[in-house]
């Protein structure tokens, strides 16, 4: 399984409307497909992340940092590789590209070695579950958008297939949220998986004050609460003061910055990215910091892969989408066998690797030049 070639493909696909959150605004989907290919013939076909800044210089690393150190060597040999081209990451430099890079090309990797051995990824990784829930991730701040709005927002989703929403908080006080909360639980019933995510939105007090004014909506988990600059503190802080679950990890890098937050007490729930820290071996690391540590796993965004990593865990949790085309139109046309999803449930690919077919038309119209 000697690799052969290396190649990033950006893709940049513009948005009919911007989708916002606590801190950002999104108006573009963006990702890379890394395509190693064996001298056996094996061609990986996954897609990584949604970096909206940087695809370029993404794209450089994979290719002139990282795939020179693996040229030549054998596509199994993970941990190795891995290993190899993790140094690049030390320099003084934008860390989390390299680690993105890092994520993209050992993806692949693993996709191959699945397609070698007639296995999907979630049966290399030793997982035995067949389905998991599926929640959207909506519940944006959009102009004109009332909370009545978001009621039916949830009424829709449910109507979509999904099991739950996790909802966008921390744009607001906490009054102004808990009013648009109460709407989405209004709107979705009492049975819909309801999570909340304020993107490092709030200090301390005014976490604590939101997340008891929606205590009482059986709120899943409360996801990264806190300012950036001193977040497992005041995560902590917050947890000790709320019955719902605290949730983060999504903006680690690496799984020892999920050990830091395991070790400051700051978490129930971890969300690590596999796509934004170093891949799928990277992630099996956090996952299994989390199993000896009673802490569930969940997953950042990026269902095509979290499929089947999490149902490859006993502490996995729910998979995340968008199913809104308009904010990701990838998950919408991109995969040519997306998994079936019905009533909430989310079927787990049983095909060698990732079990992808792209839309390669859809990638030559939308593929940076």
């Amino acid at each position: 399984m000697r690799i052969e070639s290396v190649e990033a493909i950006p893709v940049e696909v513009p948005l009919n409307k911007t989708f916002g959150g606590s801190q950002y605004q999104v108006a573009s989907r963006c990702t890379v497909i890394t395509r190693v290919r064996t001298a056996g013939g094996l061609v990986s076909e996954v897609y990584n992340g949604d970096n909206r800044h940087h695809l370029r210089a993404l794209v450089a690393i994979i290719e002139t940092e990282l795939a020179p150190l693996i040229l030549g060597e054998d596509a199994r040999a993970i941990e190795r590789l891995w290993t190899k081209m993790f140094p690049t990451a030390h320099a003084m430099r934008d860390r989390k590209l390299v680690m993105e890079a890092i994520a993209c090309v050992d993806t692949a990797l693993w996709d191959l070695i699945g397609k070698s051995l007639g296995t999907s990824v979630h049966g290399l990784l030793g997982g035995d579950r067949t389905s998991l829930p599926i929640i959207a991730i909506a519940g944006y701040y959009e102009a004109g958008k009332t909370p009545a709005d978001l009621g039916r927002e949830m009424v829709w989703l449910r109507q979509a297939g999904m099991a739950g929403c996790k909802m966008k908080v921390g744009g607001m006080s906490a009054a102004a949220d808990a009013e648009r909360v109460a709407a989405a639980r209004a709107g979705a019933g009492p049975d819909f998986i309801l999570a909340v995510d304020s993107n490092r939105g709030w200090p301390v007090d005014e976490a604590v004050k939101f997340a008891r004014l929606v205590e009482r909506h059986d709120i899943s988990w409360f996801e990264e609460p806190c300012y950036w600059y001193d977040d497992a503190a005041m995560m902590a802080a917050v947890r000790q003061r709320t019955t719902i679950p605290i949730n983060a990890g999504q903006s680690e890098i690496s799984s020892h910055g999920v050990r830091r937050l395991i070790e400051a007490g700051a978490v129930d729930i971890i969300n690590f990215d596999a796509s934004e820290g170093g891949g799928i071996t990277e992630w099996r690391r956090a996952a299994a910091l989390c199993a000896v540590h009673g802490v569930a796993v969940a997953h950042h965004e990026e269902p095509q892969i979290a499929t089947h990593m999490l149902a490859a865990i006993p502490h996995g949790t729910y998979v995340e989408c968008f199913p809104d085309p308009e904010r990701d139109p990838l998950w919408e046309r991109l995969i040519l066998n997306r998994a079936p999803i019905k009533d909430g449930i989310i079927t787990v690919p049983d095909a060698p690797g990732f079990g992808l077919q792209l839309d390669w038309k859809l990638v030559d119209k939308y593929r940076l030049r």
